[in-house]
């Protein structure tokens, strides 16, 4: 593993749990030389994980589309900005640069990502592991939704085991370089997404 794509809240959420965990997810990836691609905000726990990288020296990319940029929502201090048309071109960059995926806390969008990266995996289109940093359980509730999901017979026990999950960041990290993924049958080209 290079790089490290991080899906992260543009919030810092009502904790200050959730900013120390963006930041040490930040020192652990710089521990390890990992490389961070990111949604490339200077705000919410985007940007406490990005200068947290950037004052130990470590690289970070942002990939942002260019409406946002112009909201001025960009962090002006990154190794490199890929500027981009749009939320699709976004997240295809960021898989492009990246070999594994965590995310941290966040909203909707942070959910989105993660489920898309996931849903690209279970269909072939990569075999890049993913997981959750747990940060005060904030997952908790979703990862017993998922296990609803499989026992209702939605959501097959070897999707729902690609999500790693943690509440620390090394121990995270441990489990996404230790993962096998599941052997799956491809069954779009990415072309046809």
């Amino acid at each position: 593993m290079d790089n490290i794509c991080v899906f992260a809240g543009s919030s810092s959420g009502g904790k200050e749990d959730y900013v120390a965990a963006a930041r040490g997810l930040g020192r652990a990836l710089l521990e390890r030389k990992l490389g961070v691609v990111y949604g490339g905000a200077h705000v919410g726990l985007m940007g406490a994980l990005a200068n947290a990288v950037l004052a130990g020296g470590g690289q970070v990319i942002g990939v942002m589309p260019e409406a946002l940029v112009a909201k001025e929502v960009a962090h002006a201090g990154l190794t490199e900005l890929r500027v981009v048309k749009s939320m699709h071109e976004r997240k295809a960059t960021m898989a492009d640069l990246s070999h594994a995926f965590v995310a941290l806390p966040g909203g909707m969008g942070t959910f989105e990502e993660f489920f898309e990266i996931l849903t690209w995996a279970q269909l072939g289109l990569h075999r890049k592991p993913a997981g959750l940093l747990n940060v005060r359980g904030y997952y908790d509730r979703l990862l017993a939704f998922l296990d609803h999901s499989v026992a209702e017979r939605f959501v097959r026990p070897e999707h729902r085991a690609m999500i790693c999950v943690a509440d620390e960041p090394g121990a995270l990290l441990d489990l996404l370089a230790a993962y096998k993924p599941p052997v799956v049958e491809k069954w779009i080209e990415r072309s046809q997404t």
